[in-house]
């Protein structure tokens, strides 16, 4: 798949709000492709699909995801909307032949995963902090992804475990791991 074709499926794919997220995305990956030297045809491939199960029913996704046993962990399953990464993935693997680390950064976006490369370190990144994004200390985010892409993404991480915190939601083990693995890293 190439790139008109990621934007093609992206937009027939979504809605006009979750497809100018996308392009915030799009844009975002773009800049620190450049920036940090990532392969930028599949960091722009992977920002557009990103989020293309993100508007399936939740239950469908979750059938989706018990059926192609992609579910991993209980929170899995009781916190459903974040696997639709994994659910787009999946989908991308059987139908549309990418390679594997675009799908790895597609299936991790939301998540994380240990071991992150870099392709996934940036879309992850870039799905926090694309252009659209608008919280506090968002562009410190986007500064920290600037200067360094590992440590930008281990800011990204600790800003997504505060918030999860801070909103008595749940943390899934699987972010837990990223968050170790990235400071293990730096």
């Amino acid at each position: 798949m190439d790139i008109q074709e990621a934007h093609q499926l992206a937009q027939r794919s979504m809605s006009k709000r979750r497809f100018q997220h996308t392009l915030g995305v799009v844009e975002t990956a773009r800049k620190l492709a450049v920036r940090h030297a990532v392969d930028i045809n599949d960091s722009i491939i992977a920002a557009y699909l990103h989020d293309l199960a993100k508007e399936i029913p939740i239950n469908r996704q979750l059938e989706l995801a018990r059926e192609w046993e992609l579910l991993k962990y209980p929170e899995d399953e009781t916190t459903p909307a974040v696997l639709h990464g994994l659910v787009a993935a999946h989908w991308l693997e059987l139908k549309k032949g990418l390679s594997a680390e675009i799908l790895a950064a597609i299936a991790h976006h939301t998540l994380g995963a240990p071991g992150m490369s870099r392709l996934e370190m940036l879309i992850y990144s870039a799905d926090l902090t694309e252009p659209n994004r608008d919280f506090p200390e968002v562009d410190k985010l986007r500064q920290a992804l600037y200067d360094d892409l590992e440590k930008g993404t281990l800011a990204c991480v600790e800003h997504t475990l505060n918030y999860l915190k801070q909103n008595k939601q749940t943390i899934h083990p699987l972010t837990l791991k990223t968050y170790e693995d990235l400071q293990r890293r730096i």
